[in-house]
């Protein structure tokens, strides 16, 4: 099985893993401070049923890359309120981080449950399917998070690196078009990945 993915799979992987993290604004900065967690892992024993104490923890654990101890932090959160939708989120950001994909896999699919016609959620889950190599179920999410969100770029250019993966490379070229409009960036990163993949 071929991993590699368009132009750069370390470059594709950034970009997902930015784009999974974005909504975490806490997740944003690089490290935390260990002040920081320490006052936060004193809230989470003077609080244990706190669950936004646990999502708080998680974060600065993210933050620092102590995905371990973030993804139990999220779970606890989870335990204490199963509706917490962000402890869910970022427990899949987290999976996805560590290229734990298929745990990623099965925490974005019921994030999706949740909110079947959520693009964020759609697209989410169809990067790991991009990460998984299976670029007909990525493409299908993709196209679904569009319908729901026509300017969704990103996952117009998603869609197309999953169309030249399938050889559907007139589709794909018809998104280059439409992203050139759009952000110049994409674009000219889709391109060379267009003309990489006609090789």
């Amino acid at each position: 099985m071929n991993h590699s993915l368009p132009h750069s799979r370390n470059g594709l992987l950034h970009l997902f893993a930015f784009i999974l993290l974005a909504g975490l604004t806490l997740l944003t900065s690089c490290n935390s401070k260990p002040n920081e967690i320490n006052s936060l892992q004193q809230q989470v024993w003077q609080k244990p049923e706190d669950a936004k104490a646990y999502l708080m923890l998680g974060y600065a654990y993210a933050r620092s890359q102590r995905y371990r101890e973030a993804s139990e932090a999220f779970k606890s959160a989870l335990t204490i309120n199963p509706e917490l939708e962000e402890a869910r989120h970022a427990l899949g950001a987290t999976a996805f981080n560590q290229k734990n994909y298929t745990e990623a896999l099965k925490i974005f699919q019921q994030h999706l449950d949740r909110s079947p016609k959520d693009s964020l959620r759609l697209y989410e889950l169809g990067n790991v399917y991009m990460q998984l190599n299976q670029f007909d179920k990525a493409a299908t999410l993709y196209n679904e998070a569009i319908d729901n969100s026509e300017s969704f770029i990103d996952a117009h250019y998603n869609l197309a690196v999953c169309y030249s993966r399938t050889g559907r490379t007139a589709e794909a070229q018809a998104i280059y078009e439409w992203l050139l409009d759009k952000n110049n960036y994409l674009a000219v990163s889709l391109q060379k990945h267009l003309k990489k993949e006609a090789r």
